[in-house]
């Protein structure tokens, strides 16, 4: 029960992180500690299928997201 509560308040500092964040790479990388952090939570209450699912998920949406932003960089460059 606790640590539910400490892993529900870090997924919320996390969020404001993004939300406030400026860079976007920054964002996506805080966005992979939230997807590690969402993973363990259901690992915590007793579903390894949906945290197996929520880690390639978040793995691969993670890559796509550097992908695009490097991709984005160059061509302002």
């Amino acid at each position: 029960m606790i640590l539910e509560a400490v892993l529900l308040l870090g997924l919320i500092g996390i969020t404001l992180a993004i939300i406030f964040g400026t860079d976007l790479m920054v964002a996506v990388v805080i966005y992979c500690a939230f997807s590690f952090l969402t993973m363990f939570l259901y690992i915590v209450m007793g579903a390894p299928d949906v945290a197996f699912t929520e880690a390639v998920i978040g793995v691969i949406s993670t890559v796509i997201f550097i992908i695009l932003l490097r991709s984005i960089d160059r061509k302002i460059k």
